[in-house]
């Protein structure tokens, strides 16, 4: 046995695997090699003598070897686990292969392959593999990843949900089926095709490309090459649903380009539109009108109806404004109750005869929940590109012609006008400069001497607020004052002259002088809330007593809020200031609010003094107004007397005082003090003319 054992050494040493020899009779090893003894953990010496099924003793080799004992066994060769001396399992690859010896005996090579670096590696490719479809599972992108065939290596569940596909197609790996079903499923399929047969040729990314498919779905394709080794080995494809961010967004656009209410394009949109409509004309030498339609008094519709009624005489108004147009014309929301229209190839002609046409369309009955009523619109023109080259432009100009529209009357049209726009400018200047002038201390007040027409006595004084400034020197009231009622600046104003006419009254008559104060008050400033508080805190401030302020009110005043008027009217009286009606005769005052207000005189306007005695018409109105006076047991006074015929006159009728350049023109308040006492020095002193009026 010497030699064979010695050949069977030298075998097993070539073999590179643990190898031992087992005898077929007593199934004892009789030979192992050194990979053996270090796979199994025990000497050499140990191996040898050992029972065959001791050192791998799996049921499969107990009955591999039983089979042997009775001669039976010849071969067996699978993937097994054995215990080392640690008792540590390994898993091995165990082959045994009967091998027959010189005198016919039987002998068993047994050799045993470790694996247990090829499992770990099987393993953690197993690993990698469920975390790669974990992950792939875990994301809300659908992915497929195909080779350079086009067969599909891997997807997602996402992915079958997004297209739609149906199980079986993917867990059959139909792949042909399935890319044909893409295909069906997009909206463009020639254009589908085209793109994914130069991606599955091509080795750049794709980033960010909508897809839209037939359901209505749209989606967001990214699509990368994949690489092994640095040659390319396929392509992965990630589809996101991007639908309702799609829709999100379209219902933003909409909400930012048209107006919630009415479906019309809102200010924006109609902008934008106008932007492009006039970037055409300049290429066509085209024409272009814009008109601005505002309802009038809407307002009240919203206060005394509320606004669900406004808003279904808006949606009607949308309606009527849409069915005057002509096609290819635009109608858009612009504000409350403001809309514009956008009329293409309209001349001057033109413009006026879509003007007409919205008029029509807008004054025709409404009713709304059997409410009848009848609206009516104003409206501004502006033409391109006679009244400007871009949309700002028109836009300004067709709304300030439809302000103008409104001062008219409403209920019509007008067209831009340049001259008017000057004004406009003109007034913005004014209110700037005005603005500055009150906080740099430019205005100053002067005081007109009030006379008694019986005894030539001053009975009061009316403060008048004057203006020069540094660059537009001496500025008229009769200019400023509009422009600050309009601005709402004439409130500051008042509250200014307010203030220096209390005070200087006051220093009057610290100084001796008891003099009764006079100022103007403007229709806005008198509808502040605060106005009657306002007066009475100036008052209490500079220790004047209520008596000697008069308030000069116009008769629109009295008119506006008439039950709001008097409750403010009274308040003041009963704090004893008196009020007076400025400019009697010249508004629509009637003798039913005359007695109902606590006024204490009134003041005959100069535009009916200056013609008397000699106009019988002027002559019977001042009479009329003196008379009225008296029925109410109210002093009258009159302005702008400048010749001694008018004050004669005023004197014979039984009017109480009057003002004017005849006795002197507005005073600095030096002056007023020296002319009242000189006049106290002699009282009799006849009534003559001014010579520096």
């Amino acid at each position: 046995m010497t030699a064979p054992l010695d050949a069977w050494g030298t075998l097993m040493a070539a073999v590179g695997h643990a190898a031992w020899i087992v005898e077929g009779e007593a199934l004892r090893v009789i030979l192992a090699n050194g990979e053996a003894s270090s796979l199994l953990g025990l000497p050499v010496e140990t191996l040898v003598g050992a029972h065959a099924a001791e050192l791998i003793g799996t049921p499969e080799d107990l009955a591999f070897w039983d089979e042997a004992a009775s001669g039976q066994g010849d071969r067996l060769t699978s993937e097994t686990t054995l215990a080392d001396a640690r008792g540590q399992l390994r898993p091995v690859m165990r082959r045994i292969q009967r091998i027959t010896t010189p005198g016919e005996c039987r002998h068993f090579l047994v050799t045993v392959e470790d694996r247990t670096a090829v499992v770990e590696q099987q393993e953690a490719a197993e690993q990698l593999v469920a975390d790669l479809q974990a992950t792939l599972e875990s994301t809300a992108d659908g992915i497929l990843v195909s080779d350079l065939s086009g067969h599909i290596r891997a997807f997602n569940r996402r992915f079958a949900q997004i297209w739609g596909i149906p199980d079986h197609l993917l867990s059959e790996r139909q792949d042909q089926a399935v890319f044909e079903w893409l295909e069906r499923s997009v909206v463009d399929a020639e254009a589908w095709r085209r793109r994914v047969q130069a991606l599955n040729k091509s080795a750049v990314a794709l980033a960010n490309e909508r897809v839209v498919l037939r359901t209505g779905q749209v989606l967001e394709l990214v699509s990368h090459p994949q690489r092994s080794h640095g040659r390319l080995c396929g392509r992965v494809w990630s589809f996101r649903d991007q639908t309702e961010l799609v829709h999100a967004g379209q219902r933003i656009e909409t909400l930012v380009t048209t107006d919630a209410l009415t479906g019309l394009f809102n200010r924006r949109q109609v902008t934008e539109a106008l932007d492009g409509a006039i970037a055409r004309a300049k290429r066509t030498s085209g024409t272009l009108a814009l008109l601005i339609v505002d309802l009038d008094r809407f307002k009240q519709i919203n206060d005394s109806l509320g606004h669900e009624v406004g808003d279904q005489v808006l949606l009607d108004a949308a309606e009527r404004l849409k069915a005057s147009l002509r096609q290819g014309d635009l109608v858009a929301r612009v504000g409350g109750d403001q809309f514009a229209l956008l009329i293409h190839e309209a001349d001057h002609r033109g413009a006026e005869i879509a003007a007409r046409r919205v008029l029509d369309a807008i004054s025709k009955p409404c009713a709304v929940d059997g409410l009848q009523f009848t609206l009516t619109c104003s409206i501004g023109l502006a033409l391109f590109p006679s009244d400007g080259d871009n949309a700002d432009e028109l836009v300004r100009h067709a709304e300030t012609a439809m302000h103008r529209a409104k001062l008219a009357g409403r209920a019509g049209f007008r067209f831009h006008q340049p001259r008017h726009d000057a004004d406009l400018r003109q007034r913005m200047r004014l209110d700037h400069a005005m603005r500055q002038a009150l906080a740099s201390h430019r205005f100053r007040l002067v005081y007109q001497p009030q006379v008694d027409l019986h005894d030539g006595r001053i009975v009061g004084a009316e403060a008048l607020i004057r203006w020069r400034d540094p660059e537009l020197g001496e500025v008229s009231p009769g200019e400023f004052i509009p422009a600050a009622e309009d601005s709402g600046f004439i409130i500051a104003i008042g509250d200014w002259v307010l203030t220096q006419a209390v005070r200087q009254a006051a220093m009057w008559r610290t100084g001796g002088l008891e003099m009764p104060m006079s100022i103007n008050v403007s229709a806005l400033q008198f509808q502040q809330a605060d106005f009657a508080d306002r007066v009475t805190t100036v008052l209490q401030e500079h220790r004047l007593p209520p008596r000697l302020l008069e308030l000069e009110l116009t008769e629109s005043i009295l008119v506006h809020d008439a039950d709001e008027a008097l409750g403010r009217l009274s308040a003041l009286a009963k704090a004893g200031v008196k009020l007076a009606i400025d400019d009697f005769g010249t508004g629509y005052s009637s003798l039913a609010y005359l007695k109902r207000f606590p006024i204490a005189r009134l003041k005959i306007d100069r535009s009916f003094v200056s013609s008397v005695p000699s106009s019988d018409s002027d002559v019977g109105i001042v009479r009329a107004i003196i008379q009225m006076s008296r029925a109410l047991d109210m002093k009258v006074i009159a302005e702008g007397v400048e010749t001694e015929a008018q004050r004669a006159f005023l004197q014979e009728a039984g009017c109480d005082q009057f003002q004017g350049y005849l006795f002197a023109p507005a005073l600095d308040a030096l002056t007023f003090v020296e002319r009242t006492r000189d006049l106290a020095a002699a009282p009799r002193r006849r009534f003559t003319l001014v010579a520096n009026r």
